[in-house]
């Protein structure tokens, strides 16, 4: 069964969201078994406001054999600010990478877009079959990259955080996530699981990426302004970056 659906906010944001929201659902359900992860009732859809204009979140959960959570979040600013935020939260037992995408855009344009398989290894190095297969992607063309936030270093080698340009460069940037995305879910459903200290050590590199993505200040203060602290931590530990459990 398709995961795709019509969704009255997503029709309303900027083209490539739209287009990449789209190609997340095509390839989740092209290659992974799919079954619903259930959120809290009161933070699947939520509404707020943000300096006077409408806040809007809609998120979409899944759940696979190898993923404790694929968790797809759409936002939307009244008519200036448009998000996604992408990430897929392997199991315990699968010592895989994080994969990772946001696109935020705004006044006809997207300011900022990033994609990255980020190692949960100790020694924060992807495995070996990810950097072949990344290698054999075309180099990144953009003309407009960006510098990674202070607490980046969880992103790899092959991370892509740019402002497209142009279409051609936008379309440039769908294709890599969806390249991306592809290599993670083929390299997920051939990975046999593990026990003991492999998974431990997988268990602890999810906990290292979640705990630095909670640092993102500029997602905490949004979120904080539209539904104040408490709201805005419980968003970020039980939806954006829960910590395994499992």
């Amino acid at each position: 069964m398709s995961v795709a659906a019509s969704s009255s906010l997503r029709d309303r944001q900027y083209p490539l969201i739209r287009k990449l929201a789209d190609a997340i659902e095509a390839v989740w359900d092209e290659y992974l078994d799919l079954s619903p992860y259930h959120l809290p009732d009161d933070l699947g859809y939520v509404e707020g406001k943000l300096e006077g204009e409408r806040l809007t979140i809609e998120n979409r959960c899944h759940q696979t054999p190898q993923f404790r959570k694929l968790h797809l979040e759409l936002a939307q600013v009244g008519k200036s600010l448009d998000i996604l935020h992408c990430v897929m939260f392997p199991r315990s037992a699968y010592p895989l990478p994080m994969f990772g995408t946001d696109l935020v855009g705004g006044r006809g344009q997207i300011g900022a877009a990033i994609v990255d398989l980020s190692p949960t290894k100790p020694d924060r190095s992807l495995p070996d079959s990810y950097c072949t297969a990344l290698g054999q992607l075309p180099a990144p063309d953009y003309s407009q990259p960006r510098e990674l936030p202070d607490w980046g270093d969880i992103f790899s080698e092959f991370c892509l955080f740019v402002r497209p340009a142009d279409q051609a460069e936008e379309d440039r940037f769908l294709q890599r996530v969806v390249s991306y995305l592809t290599i993670h879910c083929q390299q997920a459903i051939a990975m046999q699981p593990v026990s003991g200290e492999l998974e431990r050590q997988a268990i602890e590199g999810q906990r290292r990426y979640c705990s630095q993505q909670q640092q993102n200040d500029k997602t905490r203060r949004v979120l904080e302004k539209a539904f104040g602290e408490e709201w805005a931590e419980r968003y970020m530990t039980t939806v954006l970056f829960d910590l395994p459990s499992d």
